[in-house]
């Protein structure tokens, strides 16, 4: 009889055992998977496979103006880049994005009932490491250097002192690329990797020249290219400098729907009506 309770004993213990999930097996570290796809080889997927998705996995892309798009996620999420409060439609954002540039681009009030506001910049002199899920999208940054305007050392660059920010969600990579003020070298593609839809400052001047802003939208090659920051330069400009393998698909909507599946196969700049 003893031996038969310590046989029960024994297997209860060991089914408590497998139950029980180390913390550093809780704790997985989040990955990006642009980044892992960047790095890998084309995965073919069933057309079945990706029509299913393109019906559940849609996503929606708004243009509110200035650099302010609205990002509404299969998962209900809505994200607000480069949120400085004024730009607004429909509901509030369940994230908020900044770049500090300029007023227009962050505000440092944001309504209290937006739970997630992510800043591109860090605090004393260090960069902003942003990495986190939100429902069904991960977010992170690249780290950039920015301009100082105003003040002592007006027109001196801060390292470090704004971001990048990249959308990771439904198989979709989506990047703003901010208030850029200087052409990427080979560490900041690398940790872009890929990305499938670019959010791309036009002006030519705050930011960067058309030259530069052009050359790093050729060289990330994405599927759809979003301008923005586009009150100064005119399109035919820019898209004279980005080259003959990108074509123009001009919308008189604001918002644009699209999955995985519906990318075009020609890399393509969209123009969303908008401010």
């Amino acid at each position: 009889m003893l031996r038969s309770l310590n046989v029960v004993l024994a297997v209860a213990l060991a089914l408590l055992g497998s139950l029980i999930v180390p913390a550093s097996a809780q704790q997985q570290p989040l990955r990006s998977e642009c980044l892992a796809m960047a790095n890998a080889s084309p995965l073919a997927v069933p057309v079945s496979l990706r029509r299913t998705a393109a019906k559940t996995e849609e996503v929606a892309i708004t243009y509110v103006g200035h650099s302010t798009y609205y990002i509404d996620t299969p998962g209900g999420v809505r994200i607000a880049t480069d949120f400085n409060g004024a730009y607004r439609t429909g509901r509030l954002p369940d994230v908020v994005t900044m770049n500090r540039a300029h007023s227009t681009h962050y505000t440092l009030f944001p309504d209290p009932k937006i739970p997630h506001v992510l800043h591109g910049w860090g605090e004393n002199g260090q960069a902003a490491h942003v990495s986190t899920r939100v429902g069904d999208v991960y977010i992170r940054n690249v780290p950039t250097d920015i301009r100082r305007y105003y003040g002592e050392g007006s027109g001196a660059m801060i390292k470090d002192g704004n971001s990048i920010f990249i959308f990771e969600v439904a198989g979709l990579c989506i990047g703003h690329l901010g208030h850029l003020h200087h052409k990427l070298d080979e560490t900041h593609f690398a940790a872009i990797g890929r990305l499938d839809i670019l959010m791309v400052p036009i002006d030519g001047t705050y930011t960067m020249s058309l030259d530069g802003v052009s050359e790093i939208t050729k060289r990330l090659r994405s599927s759809i290219v979003l301008p923005m920051h586009r009150f100064a330069t005119p399109l035919d400009e820019f898209m004279r400098l980005i080259g003959q393998q990108f074509v123009i698909d001009q919308r008189t909507e604001r918002t644009l729907k699209i999955s995985r599946d519906t990318l075009p196969g020609t890399p393509t700049v969209i123009i969303l009506e908008g401010v």
